[in-house]
């Protein structure tokens, strides 16, 4: 069998973005009202969610690749395995058709100015199980990477049992797990779920977990942040971003088992913490080749400037840069850089894919002193260690047994 060095596992749609950024800056919103006919530019269609956008950034940066998903025998299906193909027709081979459920697709509406809006059908995401999993590729592989299981019905159900016991196997397998979450409608059945009692049956078999401030926030304090969404202006919570919540947050997940947390901080750029030396070296065979310089690390990253064109896959991009950059045995340090520089050039462009550079091309760019936001931690124990790059040291150590 061959080897490779990712298995991308999870959701995948077809996303359908209609082009807006003729709009007015900040307009959508007022635009988007009954009986009113909002002028569009062409449609892009693409592959969306993480085993397309965080699978194939990964492949165009140059990391060996299979996905496995599950797609509908419909139009939209040949569409999907259509597009994969374009890139290397073997990714698409471990994609799984189910002939009783639609494809998934999206609609998103990504103007200049406003979040996104999204239309989503689940489809046949909703059917992924434990059972649609080749384990026989995971141990050819050195790291395992599943995505957005808030939206995916048989891996929330149940306390979450069938997504756990797929991480189960996937660790027997020797390979390096890494999970990625999704913010769920909080009046859907995804929202509803108790999160945190699946994160404490799941994320012991987790080494690298990769979720956003906000689902992380709603996912470990969902009634607080509830509140608080409600309070900020147009529900943007960037305004809650702090050391201190940062450090709770992570401090639970590496409690928990997590060995690498990585928290996505949008236009706040990337933190990352990680456990002691010796649950590093628990990771399996993405292990950071050099543990000792992972080891207890708090490090917080700018974003560099860029023009933002649309945020579709962006926090995608962002964890296939900063896996690129483990997988190739890069610090920490130059992980988190890699990362949100993936990021930025991702935002570049409308969709998911089409503003993600090669491997060479996102390190020259970064070498050539690309300018980074401004970024100042809120609390004393930061110190800029480069330009755009922090870091504190003299936490809690955390391990995770």
């Amino acid at each position: 069998m061959e080897t490779c060095l990712t298995v991308v596992v999870g959701h995948i749609c077809l996303d359908i973005i209609p082009t807006m950024d003729h709009l007015p800056e900040g307009k959508l919103s007022k635009l988007l009202q009954p009986g009113h006919l909002l002028i569009t530019g062409p449609a892009t269609f693409s592959t969306g969610g993480p085993v397309s956008n965080t699978g194939l950034a990964l492949h165009r940066l140059g990391i060996p690749t299979r996905l496995i998903a599950k797609i509908g025998q419909d139009p939209l299906g040949r569409i999907v395995r259509e597009i994969i193909d374009r890139f290397d027709p073997r990714l698409s081979a471990g994609l799984v058709v189910d002939e009783k459920s639609p494809t998934s697709y999206s609609i998103i509406l990504s103007a200049p100015g406003v979040d996104r809006v999204f239309l989503h059908c689940p489809g046949a995401n909703d059917t992924f199980g434990v059972k649609d999993v080749d384990y026989a590729l995971l141990k050819n592989a050195r790291l395992m990477h599943f995505g957005y299981p808030p939206v995916m019905k048989r891996m929330y159900q149940n306390e979450g049992r069938e997504l756990v016991e797929l991480f189960q196997r996937a660790k027997e397998t020797g390979v390096t797990t890494s999970l990625d979450m999704t913010y769920p409608d909080a009046d859907t059945e995804g929202g509803q779920v108790n999160w945190l009692k699946i994160f404490e049956q799941l994320l012991p078999y987790v080494d690298v977990f990769l979720p956003s401030f906000d689902e992380l926030f709603f996912m470990l304090r969902r009634e607080e942040f509830l509140r608080l969404r409600e309070k900020a202006p147009d529900g943007n919570m960037q305004g809650e971003i702090t050391s201190q919540r940062l450090a709770e947050f992570s401090a639970c997940l590496l409690q928990m088992g997590v060995k690498i947390a990585v928290i996505k901080l949008g236009d706040r750029g990337l933190y990352l913490r990680t456990a002691d030396l010796s649950s590093l070296q628990r990771m399996g065979r993405a292990a950071p080749t050099n543990p000792l310089d992972w080891a207890e690390r708090e490090l917080w990253t700018a974003c560099y400037k860029t023009r933002v064109v649309g945020t579709t896959g962006a926090g995608d991009a962002t964890i296939a840069g900063f896996l690129s950059a483990l997988l190739r045995g890069f610090s920490p340090a130059e992980a988190v850089k890699i990362g949100v520089a993936v990021g930025a050039c991702n935002v570049e462009a409308a969709d998911a894919l089409s503003g993600v550079r090669s491997w060479e091309e996102t390190l020259r760019r970064i070498e050539n002193g690309w300018d980074h936001l401004p970024l100042l931690p809120d609390e004393p124990g930061w110190k800029e260690v480069e330009p755009g790059l922090w870091e504190r040291r003299g936490e809690p150590r955390i391990g995770t047994g």
